[in-house]
C-alpha cells in the first residue's frame, strides 16, 4: 500500500529522509533549501529525533559528522554559497567514512549570484569541490517524486559504502508541487547501518571484500579511532607511501567499481531515433517536450536522463549513443557535463547550455537541436 500526497521536491526531500530512517539534522537556513530545514525543525522532535539549527554551513557539516559517527542517520541542506562552505568538512566525511547525505538545492551563482533563481552550477563542485583524490555518489531529481526517491536511495547508498552521498536538486524541482506516492514504512527498502559483530579486536578501516567496514559507534564500549590524517586499519595516524596508496585506492574504488548499483537513469523517445539528447534534473523536464516538438518538425530524438550523475555514467551514455547522427546534452551552466558525455559518447556531441537564471524553454532545446544538425565535429 501507499499514499498519495501532493508536495514540494523540498517536502519530499524532507519525507524521504524521514522515512529513510534519518533523525539528526544540522543545518543553516539558505535560499533555496530553506523549506528543508523549516520542515525538520517540526517533524524531527516529533519523531524522536533532533534539529540543530547551526551557526553556519562549516559548524553544520561537522555536526552532521559527528552525530552519524555517534549512531545516527544525519543530513543537512544548503545552496550553492553554503555548499561551498561544507567542501572542507565534506572531505573530512570522505576520509573518515562517514555514512550521511547532504542535500544542495541548487542557485544560479558565483557567490550570492541570484539568490531565488535555478541552474544547475554546482555539478563538477559535487564531484571534485574537496581536495585529493575520493569517489561520491550524486544523485540528481528531476521529478518531486524523484525528490522523495532519491533521498531515500541517498541513505541507503551511504550506509551501504560508508561515505557522504549528495542529492543535487535544483530550484525549480525543489519549488514545485506534484503528485507523490509514499510507500508504507514497511514497503521502503531500508540498508541498516553496517555494525562490527564486537568480536575480537575492531579494526574501523579494515576493509571487506566489497571495499567497505563495519562501524562501531563512538561513545560505545568499542574504542573507535577517528583522524584526519592519512591512517592505517586501526585508524590511527599511518604516513606511509604503501599504506596511503591503499587507503586512497579503496576509498576510490569501493563506489566506482560498483558504479552499477547506484547508476540511474530514464529513457524516452521513440526506437530508431537519430539524434540523443542527455540531460538531467529540470532541464531534462524541457528536454522530454523537446522531443515532441522535434517529431512535429520529423525531427527524430530520444532522450536519456541522468538521475545519477556521480558516478558518471558513461557506459549509458556509450550505448544510448551508438548509432546516432550526434548527441545533445542540455544544462543550465555553461557546460559542465557536456565534457563527460563527450568522452564517452559514440557519435559527436555538442552542447546546449543556459545559465541566466531561467529554465530551459523546449523550445530553446530543438533549437540547438536545429543549430547543430549538420555540424560534423563536437563542439560546445
Amino acid at each position: 500500500m501507499s499514499s498519495v500526497r501532493y508536495m514540494q521536491g523540498n517536502e519530499a526531500m524532507a519525507e524521504g529522509a524521514f522515512a529513510a530512517g534519518a533523525t539528526f539534522y544540522a543545518g543553516y537556513p539558505i535560499t533555496p533549501s530553506s523549506e528543508i530545514a523549516e520542515l525538520c525543525s517540526e517533524r524531527l522532535p516529533a519523531l524522536g529525533g533532533v534539529y540543530m539549527q547551526m551557526e553556519d554551513e562549516l559548524a553544520s557539516m561537522a555536526a552532521i559528522i559527528g552525530a552519524s559517527l555517534a549512531g545516527r542517520k544525519a543530513f543537512s541542506a544548503t545552496s550553492g554559497p553554503g555548499f561551498s562552505l561544507m567542501q572542507e568538512n565534506l572531505g573530512l566525511a570522505k576520509m573518515l567514512e562517514v555514512p550521511c547525505v547532504l542535500i544542495d538545492v541548487q542557485r544560479s551563482g558565483p557567490s550570492t549570484g541570484l539568490a531565488t533563481r535555478p541552474a544547475q552550477g554546482d555539478v563538477m563542485m559535487a564531484r571534485w569541490g574537496t581536495h585529493g583524490d575520493s569517489s561520491i555518489i550524486v544523485l540528481c531529481p528531476a521529478t518531486v517524486q524523484d525528490c522523495f526517491d532519491l533521498t531515500v536511495a541517498a541513505f541507503n547508498f551511504s550506509e551501504r559504502f560508508r561515505n557522504p552521498v549528495i542529492v543535487l536538486g535544483d530550484e525549480v524541482v525543489a519549488h514545485m508541487r506534484e503528485r507523490v506516492e509514499i510507500p508504507d514504512p514497511g514497503q521502503i527498502p531500508i540498508y541498516p547501518r553496517r555494525l562490527t559483530d564486537g568480536q575480537g579486536q575492531y579494526f574501523p578501516y579494515r576493509a571487506g571484500p566489497d571495499g567497505v567496514a563495519p562501524l562501531a559507534p563512538l561513545g560505545g564500549h568499542i574504542l573507535l579511532h577517528v583522524t584526519s590524517s592519512m591512517h592505517d586499519e586501526t585508524g590511527r595516524t599511518n604516513n606511509e607511501p604503501d599504506n596511503a596508496g591503499r587507503i586512497i585506492s579503496r576509498l576510490w574504488n569501493k563506489i566506482e567499481q560498483h558504479g552499477d548499483e547506484v547508476i540511474k537513469t530514464r529513457h524516452f523517445g521513440p526506437e530508431g531515433a537519430e539524434i540523443l539528447v542527455v540531460s538531467y534534473g529540470v532541464s531534462a523536464r524541457a528536454a522530454r517536450a523537446a522531443l515532441d516538438l522535434g517529431a512535429g518538425e520529423g525531427i527524430r530524438m530520444d532522450l536519456l536522463e541522468l538521475l545519477t550523475l556521480w558516478p558518471f555514467p558513461a557506459g549509458r551514455i556509450r550505448d544510448a549513443s551508438r548509432g546516432k547522427r550526434m548527441v545533445v546534452t542540455a544544462e543550465m551552466n555553461m557546460g559542465q557535463l557536456v565534457r563527460e558525455v563527450r568522452g564517452a559518447s559514440l557519435a559527436p556531441v555538442f552542447g546546449v547550455s543556459k545559465s541566466n537564471g531561467e529554465p530551459f524553454e523546449p523550445v530553446e532545446i530543438l533549437e540547438g537541436v536545429r543549430r547543430h544538425l549538420g555540424t560534423k565535429e563536437g563542439s560546445r
